[in-house]
Order: structure tokens, then C-alpha cells, then sequence
């Protein structure tokens, strides 16, 4: 039988993730330089603005990098990290924590490359006829990743197999750092 002290942690611990990856979509997709008019796009900027746009003001981007946006990353999951070590009852170390949240970071943007690395592919072979807002921002956001890749790989007559080589990628620097 489950705990209230883990079904609080489940709980408060997907609130935050689910906005922290609105977060890093925002802050990638402004990174990428998608079409603000998107209606994908729209929402994250809707949902983000009330913690973004305070603190936009006052830390500059660093060339196409909103900077308040990953600055409010580390802040929202170094929170969450507090919090869900004070429902458990134990006492936080903040050094151990600030580590943790970093790391946790870099696991979500790469997990999050992964899934939209898989997606897109499956657009590719089955969504050509989709006019989902949602297909050119995935496109968008895998590209920069892809692009350095097939121009690495020879020409293999319509097979693109940077995807695979991306994936496999990540899941080595996932299981390298211990993520």
C-alpha cells in the first residue's frame, strides 16, 4: 500500500517537471528560432511569461539563448528538489541539491532530444500529409542536432540514418555521466 508521503512526492514532482519542460521547450524553440506565430508556440509563451518575462528584464539573452529562461530552469528544479527532500523529512544539503538539479537538467534536454529525435522520425515515414502545428516545431528543434550529423555521414540514397546515430549518442552520454 502506497504512502501519502509518496503520493505527495509523485504529485508535486510531475507538477514541476511537466512546467519545467515547458520551460526548455520555450528556451529551445526561441533557440531555434521558430515561428513565433505557432499556436504551440503561443501557449508555451503563455504559460511561461509570468516567471519569464519578470525575469527577462533583468538577466539579458546571451545571443539566442533566453537566458532568464535557463536561469529559471536551474531555480525551478533547485525548488522542486527542496521541496520534494522536505516531504520526505529529511534535511537538505544545498551543494548535493544544486549538483543534483544540474544533472537532472541535462538529463531532461536529453531525454527530451531523444523523444523528439523518435517522433520525428515517425513523422517522416507516416506524417507527410499532417498539418498539426505542432510537426514543423519538432523539425525545428531536431534539426539543430541532426544537421552536424548527416553531414557527417555518407549518402546513403534516401536513408537517413542520423537519427539513429543521435540516439545512440545520447544514450551514451546519459548512461556516461549516470543520468
Amino acid at each position: 500500500m502506497g504512502s501519502p508521503t509518496n503520493a505527495f512526492a509523485f504529485l508535486i514532482e510531475t507538477v514541476f517537471h511537466l512546467y519545467l519542460v515547458v520551460i526548455l521547450l520555450r528556451v529551445l524553440l526561441e533557440a531555434s528560432r521558430a515561428d513565433f506565430y505557432n499556436p504551440v508556440v503561443q501557449v508555451l509563451v503563455r504559460l511561461t511569461d509570468p516567471l519569464l518575462r519578470p525575469l527577462g528584464k533583468l538577466v539579458p539573452n546571451v545571443g539566442r539563448i533566453n537566458t532568464a529562461g535557463v536561469i529559471a530552469l536551474y531555480v525551478v528544479q533547485l525548488i522542486s528538489l527542496f521541496i520534494l527532500v522536505g516531504v520526505a523529512g529529511q534535511t537538505p544539503d544545498p551543494m548535493v541539491l544544486a549538483l543534483l538539479a544540474l544533472l537532472r537538467l541535462m538529463r531532461m534536454l536529453l531525454v527530451l532530444y531523444m523523444i523528439l529525435i523518435v517522433i520525428g522520425v515517425i513523422l517522416s515515414w507516416v506524417g507527410h500529409g499532417v498539418r498539426h502545428p505542432i510537426v514543423p516545431l519538432i523539425f525545428q528543434l531536431t534539426d539543430p542536432v541532426l544537421e552536424p550529423i548527416r553531414r557527417v555521414l555518407p549518402n546513403l540514397g534516401g536513408i537517413d540514418l542520423s537519427p539513429l546515430v543521435a540516439i545512440i549518442g545520447i544514450q551514451f552520454l546519459i548512461i556516461l555521466m549516470g543520468l
